[in-house]
């Protein structure tokens, strides 16, 4: 995600805590946090998917995605 992205979730974040959000900054807050999430998942779920595991006889297998 793009920096500024990141400083306006920020910004808007402690807008909120404040409790002082217009309905279109808790809409953007919404949108960029979950646009966010998506990505940290998805990075998550590449990384995931090249992990490998070795087993004490020497052979290898891929992760599972229950695991």
């Amino acid at each position: 995600m793009e920096q500024h992205k990141i400083e306006r979730i920020n910004e808007l974040s402690k807008k909120h805590k404040e409790g002082c959000l217009t309905s279109e900054e808790h809409e953007e807050r919404k949108t960029l946090h979950k646009e966010y999430i998506d990505q940290f998942k998805k990075n998550l779920t590449n990384q995931l998917e090249r992990i490998s595991i070795f087993e004490q006889d020497g052979t290898k297998r891929k992760l599972k995605k229950k695991e």
